[in-house]
């Protein structure tokens, strides 16, 4: 199964799911989380963000959008992002799909709200998705050498 068909397989399994927790990193980063979750702790013991049956994540340059307007990006005044979070939150995953030459990813809720990476430096674009526990072992999918590349366990690490 080539990448481009295996990402389709994964988007279409995720078609109907909860976002069921949004959360920030360091800087713009973002993660989404889809379905059940799970509780994760840090090294120290301390409670971590959950993980979901499958996880978003974008380093940076995203945004969020609705039919009209660009609610916000990861280059907005960051007070305006919790409202735009709150609108996926709960939200349930009509559509999961790639766009562009390099492939960015675009997530579009059940009430019309997009999700989108959009990356602005060079190099390749910087979003994965994870699916955490419906693989085994689990699938994860990325942008390498201007290429969706999806890493399911079968190759080894450089």
């Amino acid at each position: 199964m080539t990448p481009v068909e295996s990402f389709a397989q994964l988007a279409n399994s995720l078609v109907g799911l909860p976002i069921s927790h949004v959360w920030r990193g360091y800087g713009s980063a973002i993660f989404l989380e889809f379905g059940r979750l799970e509780a994760r702790y840090r090294r120290n013991g301390s409670p971590g963000n959950p993980e979901g049956e499958a996880s978003l994540g974008v380093e940076w340059s995203w945004r969020i959008e609705h039919q009209a307007a660009i609610l916000c990006g990861s280059w907005s005044e960051e007070h305006l992002w919790e409202p735009a979070f709150d609108l996926l939150r709960g939200a349930r995953i009509a559509r999961l799909e790639t766009f562009g030459t390099l492939p960015e990813v675009a997530m579009t809720t059940d009430g019309g709200v997009r999700f989108l990476s959009f990356s602005t430096t060079e190099g390749q674009p910087r979003w994965y998705i994870l699916d955490n526990r419906r693989a085994a072992p689990p699938r994860s999918f990325s942008v390498r050498a201007g290429q969706l590349h999806v890493r399911d366990g079968s190759e080894t690490v450089d």
